[in-house]
C-alpha cells in the first residue's frame, strides 16, 4: 500500500461525512523456523497487509480495520467507518494531533530496515547450530529446541491535516531453551536475542551456551525460609521493576484517577543516581521513531532525572484532558484509538558491578527469573513470583524457586540502586537492580 491509497481513503471520508480522518497500513512478511534435536520441527512463513481508518463526525470518533484493500473493500470500509461515528457517544477529549506538534520534513534513517532477506534454509541452520551449543553444555540432558526468525514491516499514516509518514523496519531473532537434570529433578534455562540487523545478533554459540548453562546452573533448587532480605533483580530481568512506572504515569491512567503515582509529577520518586531516559532517535534501536502514532514530532528526554519524575506521558486525548500538551507518546495498532507507548527506555547504569554489591551485601536473593506478577495500580502494592540464586557473603551458594517477593513499589523505588552492568537487549533495558530490603515469602 502506497501513501496515494491512503490519501484516497482520507480524502473519500471526508466527502463521505467526516469533518476529520486519518487513515493507517500495515505491511509485514515473516519467518521463523525451529529444530529439536536437530532436526526440522515447524516453519511458519507470513504475509499480511491490513488498512485501518480512524474518522471523526464533530466530537464523536469511530475506528475500523481490515485485511482487504480493494477499491470495493475500501470503500465498504469508508462507509461503515462514517456510519459508526454517526452513532458514536461525544467524547470531548477525542481528535486529530495538534497541527503545531506534527512532524514535518525528511524522516531521518534510524536504520530500522535491514535489507537482508534470511532464508528458510538458513534460519534452520543457525537454529540447529544454537541448540548444538546448548546441548553440548555439560548437564544437558534434553531439549525443547532453538529457534530462528526473520521479519519485514512496512507502515505508513496520512491525516486529513496534512501529516505523511512511515517507516520501514526489519527483525532477526535466534533462541534456544534447554533442559538439564533428570526425572522430577530436571530444570530449564532458556536464552535469546533479537535485533534489528542481522549483524547484531550474537554468535548462536554464544547464546546457545548461555542457554546450557542456566539450565545446568539451575539444578537442585532449594527453598528458602520466609525473610526480608536484600534483593538484587539480574539485568535481563530488571525492567520489570520499572513497568509499572510507566504504566502509572501514562496519560489515560492519570487522567482516570487509577494511578499511584497520579499526584507524584515533579516528585522525587528515586534516589538521585536513578535517571530513566528515552531514546527515540537511537540508531537501530527496536523502539525508534522520528514521530508518534499520531504523527507527533518524539524527544529524547529523562523521564527520571536523578530521581525525579518530570512528566506524564501524553497522546492527544490524555493530554486535553489534563489541559496538558501531548507529549508524542501516541501508541496504536489499526483497530483501535491511540493509547500510550514509549520509545527506547534506559535506565542507566550506577558504578558498582553486581558481584561488587552482593559482596557489599554479604546474602540475599540474586532472582534471575519472575513470572505472574500482580499490582494494585491504585496503592502501587506489588507482588511476583521468582526464582534465582541464594548468596552468602557475596557468592553464589545455591539456586532457589518457589519464592514470592512483594512490598510497595512507591516505598522500594526510594530504595533502588542501579548497578553498573546495562546492556541494551531491546526496547528497554536497565542494568542489575537492587533493593535494600525486600519482603520474601518461602516456605
Amino acid at each position: 500500500m502506497n501513501v496515494d491509497m491512503l490519501q484516497d481513503v482520507v480524502t473519500a471520508a471526508l466527502k463521505a461525512g467526516a469533518d476529520a480522518a486519518e487513515a493507517v497500513s500495515a505491511e509485514r512478511q515473516s519467518l521463523s523456523v525451529s529444530v529439536r534435536q536437530g532436526k526440522l520441527e515447524d516453519v511458519q512463513q507470513e504475509e499480511s497487509r491490513d488498512l485501518g481508518l480512524r474518522v471523526f463526525i464533530g466530537k464523536s470518533q469511530a475506528v475500523v480495520s481490515g485485511s482487504d484493500v480493494s477499491k470495493e473493500a475500501r470503500d465498504r470500509l469508508i462507509a461503515r467507518a462514517v456510519a459508526m461515528a454517526r452513532l458514536a457517544p461525544e467524547d470531548a477529549y477525542a481528535g486529530l494531533a495538534p497541527r503545531d506538534r506534527l512532524f514535518t520534513g525528511a524522516v531521518p534513517d534510524l536504520e530500522l530496515f535491514d535489507p537482508t532477506v534470511a532464508t528458510a534454509d538458513e534460519l534452520e541452520a543457525v537454529a540447529r547450530a544454537t541448540e548444538a551449543a546448548a546441548l553440548s553444555v555439560a548437564g544437558v540432558t534434553n531439549t525443547d529446541g532453538g529457534s530462528a526468525g526473520w521479519s519485514s514491516s512496512r507502515w505508513h499514516m496520512v491525516t486529513s491535516d496534512g501529516f505523511q509518514g512511515g517507516q520501514a523496519g526489519s527483525g532477526f531473532s535466534l533462541s534456544a531453551s534447554v533442559i538439564a537434570g533428570e526425572g522430577a529433578g530436571m530444570e530449564s534455562g532458556w536464552e535469546g536475542r533479537s535485533a534489528r540487523w542481522r549483524e547484531d545478533l550474537p554468535a548462536s554459540d554464544k547464546i546457545g551456551q548461555l542457554a546450557g548453562e542456566r539450565a545446568v546452573a539451575s539444578l537442585a533448587p532449594r527453598k528458602i525460609e520466609s525473610r526480608t532480605a536484600p534483593v538484587l533483580f539480574e539485568n535481563r530481568i530488571a525492567m520489570s521493576l520499572i513497568g509499572p512506572l510507566i504504566g502509572a504515569i501514562s496519560g489515560p491512567a492519570v487522567a482516570r484517577g487509577v494511578s499511584f503515582l497520579k499526584d507524584k509529577l515533579g516528585h522525587t520518586l528515586f534516589p538521585a543516581s536513578v535517571t530513566l531516559t528515552e531514546e527515540p532517535h537511537r540508531r537501530r534501536g527496536f523502539g525508534s521513531s522520528a514521530f508518534d502514532d499520531e504523527g507527533v514530532t518524539t524527544t529524547e528526554r529523562a523521564i527520571i532525572d536523578q530521581g525525579v519524575l518530570t512528566t506524564w506521558l501524553l497522546n492527544s486525548a490524555s493530554a486535553r484532558q489534563l489541559k496538558l500538551e501531548t507529549t508524542g507518546h501516541a501508541s496504536r495498532g489499526l483497530a483501535g484509538a491511540p493509547g500510550v507507548g514509549v520509545h527506547n527506555l534506559t535506565l542507566q547504569p550506577g558504578t558498582e558491578t553486581p558481584d561488587g554489591l552482593r559482596r557489599a551485601l554479604g546474602e540475599g536473593l540474586w532472582v534471575t527469573s519472575m513470572f505472574g506478577p500482580s499490582l494494585n495500580s491504585n496503592t502501587g502494592d506489588w507482588s511476583v513470583g521468582v526464582s534465582g540464586f541464594w548468596f552468602e557473603k557475596g557468592e553464589i551458594a545455591y539456586p532457589v524457586n518457589e519464592i514470592t517477593v512483594a512490598g510497595n513499589l512507591i516505598d522500594l523505588y526510594q530504595r533502588l540502586v542501579p548497578a553498573s552492568d546495562l546492556e541494551i537487549r531491546g526496547a528497554s533495558n536497565a542494568p542489575s537492580l537492587l533493593i535494600d530490603a525486600l519482603a520474601i515469602a518461602g516456605r
